[in-house]
């Protein structure tokens, strides 16, 4: 059972609990992206037992009238065994996903996973969502669904991968970057980061077609990417995490697509004790939680 503390950021050990919670969201017009907790397995089975709930979870959100997508991380599906048991093991997941019209995103973990996690996202975009859409949103070889990926505003390398990305059917999720990386791959100034994510932005509105997402909780952030969305008309959404500003993403969803991160399952404590390490506001909001206040 997850204590009152962690319950904040994560919603529940099962996914029926999850798909409740997702339930209440969509009451207030916020969408959700499930994503069932674990990374890094050095071993298969985890590796084939996460893929089944994603399998499961994908037809439970395909029967439902929910507003849902999932997220997967590719630790998960077993990069660290090897790009081959990755790429299997998501192309399987995705192939699912399409055929029963259920959005995927695939998360970024550390740079040392950018190359093996941008080159799988564009194959399976291509081959799943290839050439024009159409009206339905379904791709040129009748799938629907879609897929997405992460890049992090806090790695040098990035503005090239936006670029690259740019004609690739598929979505694009612009984050930070929480992850501790070195100074020769990775900005390591708050300033500067916040400027790249502006700069980063400001070409993706400018040159993508198929949909933006802007994953942040700070307000400048939002304010310039519905100013950019303003200006070009570009499609975008907002996601935040589960227990961070929550009350600002129902006040968004009036007008704007958010979506909020919902992590799920029983390998909670890692992730929880990351979202209290990450940031002080973190803490202040579990504190609240706990005292009410």
């Amino acid at each position: 059972m997850i204590p009152p503390i962690a319950n904040r950021f994560v919603a529940s050990e099962t996914s029926a609990v999850a798909l409740e919670h997702v339930r209440q969201l969509n009451d207030r017009n916020v969408a959700g992206i499930l994503n069932l907790l674990g990374e890094h397995y050095e071993t298969r089975p985890p590796v084939r037992a996460d893929a089944a709930e994603y399998r499961a979870l994908i037809r439970d959100i395909a029967r439902s009238d929910l507003e849902a997508t999932i997220s997967v991380k590719p630790s998960q599906f077993g990069l660290d065994l090897g790009g081959d048991v990755f790429r299997e093991t998501l192309a399987d997941v995705v192939g699912v996903a399409a055929d029963h019209g259920v959005f995927v995103w695939i998360d970024m973990e550390d740079h040392t996973t950018t190359d093996a996690t941008l080159d799988a996202f564009e194959a399976l975009a291509r081959e799943h969502w290839g050439g024009e859409r159409s009206a339905s949103g379904h791709g040129a070889n009748g799938a629907a669904g879609g897929i997405g990926v992460c890049v992090q505003a806090n790695l040098r390398r990035t503005r090239e991968d936006v670029e690259r990305l740019a004609d690739v059917p598929g979505k694009v999720r612009f984050v930070k970057g929480a992850y501790d990386e070195p100074a020769d791959v990775a900005y390591q100034d708050a300033d500067r980061i916040d400027r790249e994510y502006r700069n980063l932005l400001e070409y993706a509105f400018n040159h993508y077609d198929d949909g933006i997402a802007v994953g942040s909780h700070d307000p400048e952030m939002i304010d310039y990417a519905i100013d950019r969305h303003e200006e070009h008309g570009t499609d975008f959404e907002i996601q935040m995490l589960m227990g961070v500003r929550e009350d600002a993403q129902t006040d968004l969803a009036g007008e704007y697509p958010v979506y909020q991160y919902v992590p799920y399952g029983n390998r909670w404590k890692s992730y929880f004790y990351r979202r209290m390490t990450e940031r002080t506001e973190n803490i202040r909001f579990a504190l609240r939680a706990i005292f009410g206040r």
